[in-house]
């Protein structure tokens, strides 16, 4: 069936939903501590006996009595019936949960004290909890369940733990997931024991909000407040906590109302227990774009000191006893440079007197102890210059490092460094207005790029605050939930079981049957969108004369037919999903495959002259995106979603919206004389398509999914190994060897495709190289970022590292690659003589080699 049928087909059935046979419908595997069938040892959590009583101290944390609340109703929501919120009860009542923070709850403080709940090492913790069954909890319970908390985040934390091991997803509201029915509920004998979380401080920034999460309050969520308010905040801090978070950064462009701009918010935030911040460019909680009121050009520190200063103090006063991190410094009132000095010197001198004006303030309004209060610098952009010059940050302030917006880690932390007392975090951006290109539409960074560039800045000391720019929010759910699932439990997700994320996210959004397919159309989704976004789809930048892809015909078309094969994929099983599920799998899965799938047959089919079939495309994607305008969750999410480029602003910055082309053309016929797969003039090999794997005091690993072609890329571990000196390459370094035949004699080179990081210090990634018996000679590319190969790189999501390797005799040969310095991720490998033709993701590797999957 044509694409286009396709798709009208998948609108209209959406449309027109019959329920479903209860034969469709796929029973999760049981969790295996929480049960729906009783086995011996269970306690009863829910079932048909009696009502489920959750018991909560009147004087406890008010977060923990939201928190119990929404477990109430989501016993509603999985069996049917909710659950009763008690402080007292008068009688023994079944299926009794006993909820509370040490300290906080009597009832719990008398149990740990009669030596019935076993707490280890649970009282001073930072968030964590325990869940466990309780013999003879009270006179007439024989026994009962216990969600007991070190502090009151953690208490919630442990509640929310409970309703997702019931079957609520932290997205059953923002991306409406409907948990499987189940007649009852019961959980297995036992302690279980949670935190405390890797990273102390853990969030998200709503960003660039424009174009969907403004809109969508403004005009339908909230309109009262004419933009994001508190009924939206209140939604974002539910599933912060649902997803064991407790830091927001509030939306801060100029169409949002300022955060605290009205009282309520802050005093909400406070309510939910999460801790308030804000950007890189909001000094001291101020929205500058929106509370500045005097004249731009008075925002500076030089001239206005004074002025600067009573408007950061006014915030203190008003905030100052609420829980927040407070952001250190000063950049210019949106996203630009400091106004007043004119030299890096003096930008460190005036920068080095705010710290300690504005700490003086801290010391006034919040803590006289000021190594009690959260304080953060983020070294963002030109900021992150002046601090490698040797810009001085008070020992007990976080120094945030910013990626390069584009999901890559501008910097770490040195030995020295980590001993500072405030400690280090990262800025990550899984969504981004600015240069070279925007990404702001769909949700298309690799969790596995996410793992990569997170666990080696865990590894270098960054483990205080960790930020996710999520955009909007919607679409970016899956990349947003791992980025804070690593910052929860940095163990949980080890290197060889990245797979199985997607796998068990769909899983629990979907159910087992659907999962592995779901997780195979999601990781192929993740591949093509990372070889490039779809909001990249135009090659050349902003001021720049249009010009076609670096993509060669028959890349075009292995492209679009992969994405028309997502397609059909992702209708063939949206007919198998049940109708509960059908807005759920519209929002997570059906509409990213489609839209990025549209974009590029828009694009690509009008570069090769098929102009009908890109006309298509682009009013199919207007379809998809007006259905979230329409029927989708019964009208729940219109104005949240606009394909880029939204609208005609900051067009700099963003691609230019696509233009329906003139006439009509035949589509360019593809020869298979066009193939550059392995020849005589090419030799093309995956990184993990290697003979032979040496160790030495550092070890090349797969990364699984990470990478344009393949299954993975090779990194070297641990990334705080020393380097190694080239003197002694040959003999401690780490190795891969790859084995290849030569046709002809001919002088070739080696270049390596490696995913663009940055350098753990320095600007410059290097490894070494040896053919057959030859002494290894380093290979070294400079990665500083800000250049046009940076710009070309982050675009592309590669970086080319080349070599010369002389001339080479036919017959066989082996490739040595030597691990010297970590940080370098190599992707693949080709070795050519120049003559092979132009392609954008290089040859084709050759098709008898095996995959090494160790």
């Amino acid at each position: 069936m044509h694409a286009s049928a396709r798709l009208q087909q998948f609108i209209a059935r959406i449309l027109a939903l019959p329920l479903l046979a209860c034969s469709l419908a796929q029973a999760q595997v049981d969790d295996y501590w929480i049960s729906s069938v009783t086995r011996p040892g269970h306690v009863a959590l829910s079932d048909a006996s009696k009502p489920s009583t959750i018991l909560v101290a009147d004087g406890d944390a008010r977060v923990v009595h939201l928190a119990a609340a929404d477990l109430a109703s989501d016993f509603e929501r999985v069996t049917g019936r909710k659950a009763r919120l008690a402080s007292t009860v008068a009688a023994a009542p079944a299926n009794l949960i006993l909820v509370g923070t040490l300290g906080k709850s009597p009832l719990l403080d008398g149990l740990v004290a009669a030596g019935k709940l076993e707490i280890g090492k649970l009282h001073g913790a930072w968030e964590s909890f325990i869940i466990a069954t309780v013999a003879a909890p009270m006179p007439g319970v024989d026994r009962a369940v216990v969600i007991i908390g070190s502090d009151p985040r953690g208490t919630a934390f442990g509640i929310y733990e409970l309703s997702q091991a019931i079957g609520v997803s932290p997205w059953h509201w923002w991306a409406d997931v409907v948990p499987e029915k189940k007649p009852a509920l019961y959980m297995a004998a036992g302690t279980r024991r949670f935190g405390p979380p890797s990273v102390k401080y853990r969030g998200i920034f709503i960003n660039d909000e424009d174009w969907g999460l403004h809109v969508w309050a403004a005009k339908n969520f909230e309109p009262e407040h004419k933009g994001i308010g508190p009924k939206t905040y209140a939604k974002v801090f539910e599933l912060l906590l649902r997803l064991k978070a407790n830091t927001l950064w509030p939306a801060m462009h100029a169409v949002s109302p300022p955060f605290n701009q009205l009282a309520a918010n802050a005093a909400l935030a406070n309510d939910y227990g999460i801790v308030m911040g804000s950007s890189h460019a909001e000094p001291m909680l101020r929205n500058n774009v929106g509370e500045w009121k005097a004249a731009p050009e008075s925002y500076n520190y030089v001239s206005n000191a004074d002025g600067v200063r009573a408007y950061w103090e006014e915030r203190l006063r008003s905030n100052g006893r609420y829980e927040n991190i407070y952001t250190l410094g000063m950049r210019g009132i949106h996203d630009s440079k400091m106004q007043g000095p004119k030299t890096d010197a003096e930008r460190e001198q005036v920068l080095e007197t705010i710290f300690s004006d504005q700490r003086r303030l801290l010391n006034k309004y919040v803590n006289p102890d000021i190594q009690q209060v959260p304080q953060m610098f983020c070294a963002y952009k030109e900021v992150l210059s002046l601090y490698r010059q040797g810009l001085q940050v008070p020992d007990d302030v976080t120094i945030i490092w910013p990626d390069d917006n584009f999901g890559y880690v501008r910097s770490f932390a040195n030995n020295e460094e980590r001993q500072r007392a405030g400690g280090f975090g990262v800025y990550y951006h899984l969504s981004y207005l600015g240069a070279p290109l925007s990404y702001l539409w769909l949700g298309t960074t690799p969790p596995a790029l996410i793992w990569e560039e997170m666990s080696k800045s865990y590894d270098a000391g960054a483990r205080t605050i960790w930020i996710a720019n999520v955009g909007d929010l919607k679409p970016a759910e899956i990349g947003t939930e791992f980025f804070l699932q690593m910052a929860w439990d940095i163990q949980h997700w080890p290197r060889a079981q990245l797979p199985d994320y997607l796998q068990q996210w769909a899983a629990r959004e979907f159910g087992h049957a659907h999962a592995t397919e779901i997780a195979a159309i999601l990781a192929e989704y993740y591949q093509l969108n990372y070889q490039r976004k779809p909001e990249h789809l135009q090659w050349w930048l902003p001021k720049s004369s249009p010009r076609p892809s670096d993509l060669n015909p028959l890349e075009i078309t292995q492209r679009l037919t992969a994405f028309r094969q997502l397609q059909s994929r992702t209708d063939k099983l949206r007919e198998q999903i049940p109708a509960d599920k059908q807005d759920a799998f519209f929002e997570l899965l059906a509409y990213p495959v489609h839209a990025a799938a549209l974009a590029n047959i828009r694009y690509f089919e009008t570069e090769r002259g098929n102009n009908a079939a890109a006309i298509t495309a682009d009013q199919q994607l207007s379809t998809i995106n007006a259905y979230w305008d329409g029927q989708l969750a019964g009208g729940k999410w219109r104005g949240i979603m606009a394909a880029e480029p939204a609208d005609e602003q900051w067009k700099s910055m963003r691609i230019a919206k696509w233009q329906p082309p003139a006439g009509s053309m035949k589509p360019a016929e593809i020869s298979p004389a066009d193939s550059i797969a392995n020849s005589a003039s090419a030799i093309a090999m995956e990184a993990e398509q290697y003979q032979q794997r040496t160790h030495g005091s550092m070890r090349w690993e797969l990364i699984p999914g990470l990478g344009r072609t393949g299954t993975g890329s090779m990194a070297l571990f641990p990334t705080t190994a020393t380097p190694i000196p080239l003197a002694q390459a040959a003999t401690t370094a780490p190795r891969l060897d790859y084995d290849f035949t030569l046709v002809q004699p001919d002088n070739y080179d080696f270049a390596a495709y490696l995913i663009p990081t940055h350098a753990l210090s320095g600007t410059v990634l290097e490894l070494a190289i040896a053919i057959d018996d030859g002494a290894p000679q380093l290979v070294q590319l400079d990665v500083k970022d800000g250049s046009a190969d940076w710009a070309q790189g982050v675009l592309n999501a590669t970086r080319m590292i080349r070599a010369s390797l002389g001339k080479l005799a036919a017959g066989k040969h082996r490739l040595h690659v030597y691990g010297i310095r970590p940080g370098i991720v190599i992707d693949k490998i080709v070795l050519d003589n120049g003559k092979q033709p132009p392609s954008y993701l290089g040859p084709d590797v050759m098709a008898d080699k095996a995959t090494n999957l160790e």
